[in-house]
């Protein structure tokens, strides 16, 4: 399966990011396999917008966690994350908290919206999906291919 990184840099060798702000899906390499999506991430960093492309090959024995669709474990997983909550996957995959539903999340989160609420407002204007390789064991299942200019 390939899979796409938008970045400022071509990054052959792929890292576990263990710093800044936490994400969804807490602390790791993000990816996607919407090149559309690996785009749109390109396209807001600077100097450069770079479009990583690697082959993902699943590794036996990664503890993977998979959200196929929106669901309240979903939900409450990001929660966690965007919280500093760690977890112990290896990889974890599903629909992103994309700027249209950020705000959202946060008014859950802070108790401003009910759960149902939440998932009354929550509409994704456009497919997301995310893929973030939590561990140096589920970096090894990438395997660099190219990379492009936008």
């Amino acid at each position: 399966m390939k899979v796409y990184h938008g970045s400022n840099m071509v990054i052959e060798y792929p890292k576990v990011q263990t710093t800044g702000f936490f994400k969804d899906f807490g602390f790791g390499f993000y990816c996607t396999v919407l090149e559309k999506q690996a785009q749109r991430w390109a396209a807001n960093k600077t100097p450069a917008h770079i479009v990583n492309v690697y082959e993902y090959k699943e590794i036996a024995g990664l503890q993977i966690l998979r959200f196929k669709e929106l669901t309240d474990e979903w939900l409450d997983f990001i929660a966690s994350c965007r919280k500093g909550v760690p977890h112990t996957y290896d990889l974890v995959e599903g629909p992103m908290a994309d700027d249209s539903v950020w705000n959202y999340v946060e008014d859950f989160l802070s108790g401003s919206i009910s759960r149902e609420a939440f998932w009354a407002l929550a509409k994704f204007k456009y497919p997301t999906h995310q893929i973030v390789f939590c561990s140096d064991r589920a970096i090894e299942s990438l395997t660099y291919e190219k990379s492009y200019e936008l």
